[in-house]
């Protein structure tokens, strides 16, 4: 029999789980995982327009539960911190916040923003998730994932420090359409060709990974830490 695992996704705002790993969540449902999702904070408020700014994030925290509910996810969690203004908050109080959630589901694969991302809300998703899951002899995590996110990974400066180099392939070809799906939930946050979260360049780089690897469409991860037990 199959050991049945627990997978956690960390992203930044709701859309960055889909954008970066939405496949991979769905591929994950789809061979009998529980698949939880954690979100740092609302992805609107820090928009500038406070007209109707409560509904405007509830909006976003819908699209959310029914994103995840078409993959196959868990209800997910919303811890509620600043948006784009993670670096005003203490790094302690991010890290513990997500420990407890962590420390309640007990995953062993964990998904998150790549750590070069031009996005400090995703650098400081990565430094906390990193941190949250330092390998202690208790820690049930034994496999750390960073996933990119269009418009914000590509976006950085391109020095040899900051590219994304993808380690890591992900067939989902098969769950291509579910996570289509997904992203409609999302119909707002995406953006008109040549943008580059829009459609077509969302499945212009699902191609790219692919062909990579001689495969339809994939996603790519950077491996951050695997420890085969």
């Amino acid at each position: 029999m199959t050991h049945k695992k627990k997978v956690l996704v960390v992203a930044a705002h709701p859309d960055d789980e889909i954008l970066g790993c939405g496949g991979t969540m769905a591929l994950h449902v789809d061979k009998g995982n529980d698949v939880y999702v954690v979100f740092m904070a609302d992805g609107v408020a820090s928009r500038g327009d406070s007209k109707n700014l409560l509904g405007k994030i509830n909006e976003r925290k819908q699209s959310a539960i029914e994103a995840c509910a078409i993959i196959g996810c868990k209800h997910p969690v919303f811890l509620g911190f600043p948006d784009n203004q993670l670096d005003a908050c203490s790094i302690l109080d991010i890290t513990q916040k997500l420990e407890s959630v962590i420390d309640e589901i007990n995953p062993e694969i964990v998904y998150t923003h790549h750590n070069k991302d031009l996005n400090v809300d995703h650098q400081l998703t990565h430094q906390a998730v990193i941190t949250a899951c330092r390998p202690q002899p208790d820690n049930t995590v034994s496999e750390i994932y960073s996933f990119e996110t269009l418009s914000s990974t590509g976006w950085n400066s391109p020095t040899v420090e900051n590219i994304f180099i993808p380690n890591v392939f992900v067939d989902i070809t098969k769950m291509w359409k579910n996570k289509l799906l997904a992203l409609s939930c999302y119909e707002g946050e995406l953006r008109e060709y040549p943008h580059a979260r829009s459609y077509e360049g969302i499945e212009a780089l699902s191609i790219y990974r692919g062909i990579s690897v001689g495969i339809e469409y994939a996603e790519g991860f950077f491996l951050e830490r695997k420890i085969d037990k």
